[in-house]
């Protein structure tokens, strides 16, 4: 059975700690806000550290591709969704990788941490996942460029809800954070915290599309500021998605937040990380700021649909010494 200091066994990997509070937010603080800062060039130095610095192997490495899986929101986000695909993806859900190989590590019951769909998906991906406790995401608010009218993000926020989304990934409107107007953000992110009722809330930023490292660093403190449950990198559309920097930028405001009001953040990276590799880094980027508490799937997600295949690749090659074909483990 793996096992180390740092995952924990199969068993403690299919049980969380207990619930975190909800970040119930706070007034917008625009002092904290002005105050923020990014440097650029030394948040680069050690962002590029982080790949060559951290190794783990073997049975330490089959471990934290374990938990990899446990943080993944499984997603399909395409024009040509159906209710087969999305039924297929749930499947893959409650059974990430092949029974033996699951066997083999001892990690039976090992799921992924949610389903990712459209809102018309919603219906088909919790009938799937009744009784399972993997919950269904949904991305909503205009999702991907955020520009519908605003009665109408709402609305669709509350419609997802009602029909069985436990978690709402929701855009915000790039223009407030390039215009430099804090306050329409933050009474945008309460609205949108508000319509999503018990219902978690992740706030995706769409780095890409902020300009500056300073406005990633500032936008995250308000959103956090007006409620959000997770802060997220991208909608995996945009041309840039995540990125080591953005992400170190978001994680030292969740820090930085979490030291001010006691509630912890959680994060979420989208976007471009598809090799098990990636998801290494970004696991040990998570414990060195943030600790291990984070690195549990209601604080950590990866927004992702083909990382799976490449972690299952690499967790048969651990058992079996052969790698297998990527199509042989399509996700839906």
């Amino acid at each position: 059975m793996l096992q180390d200091k740092t995952t924990g066994s199969a068993t403690e990997l299919a049980t969380l700690p207990p619930a975190e509070p909800r970040n119930p937010g706070m007034a917008l603080d625009l002092s904290w806000v002005s105050a923020a800062r990014a440097n650029r060039s030394a948040i680069e130095r050690r962002a590029a550290t982080l790949p060559g610095r951290r190794s783990v192997k073997k049975d330490f490495q089959a471990a934290w591709l374990c938990r990899a899986i446990s943080c993944i929101d499984l997603t399909t986000l395409a024009g040509d969704d159906t209710e087969g695909r999305v039924r297929r993806l749930c499947a893959k859900a409650k059974q990430p990788v092949r029974a033996d190989i699951l066997d083999a590590l001892g990690m039976q019951g090992l799921t992924t941490g949610a389903v990712c769909v459209y809102h018309d998906m919603v219906p088909a991906a919790h009938e799937a996942l009744e009784g399972t406790g993997i919950p269904v995401a949904a991305v909503s608010t205009g999702f991907p460029a955020g520009l519908s009218p605003f009665h109408l993000r709402l609305a669709e926020i509350s419609e997802s809800v009602e029909a069985g989304a436990e978690e709402i990934d929701i855009v915000i409107s790039r223009r407030h954070v390039l215009t430099g107007n804090w306050q329409a953000l933050y009474d945008e992110m309460k609205a949108f915290r508000a319509a999503c009722g018990d219902a978690h809330v992740k706030a995706i930023l769409a780095t890409g599309e902020l300009g500056t490292l300073q406005n990633v660093a500032k936008a995250s403190l308000v959103c956090m500021m007006a409620g959000a449950d997770f802060i997220k990198t991208s909608t995996g559309k945009e041309s840039v998605n995540a990125t080591l920097p953005v992400s170190l930028v978001m994680i030292r405001a969740i820090r930085e937040y979490h030291d001010r009001t006691g509630f912890r953040v959680g994060y979420k990276p989208a976007g471009g990380i598809s090799k098990a590799k990636d998801a290494l880094v970004y696991l040990s980027l998570i414990k060195e700021e943030l600790g291990d508490r984070w690195l549990r799937p209601d604080l950590f997600r990866f927004g992702a649909s083909s990382l799976l295949g490449d972690i299952e690749r690499q967790l048969e090659h651990h058992v079996t010494g052969a790698y297998s074909a990527s199509w042989r483990h399509a996700a839906s």
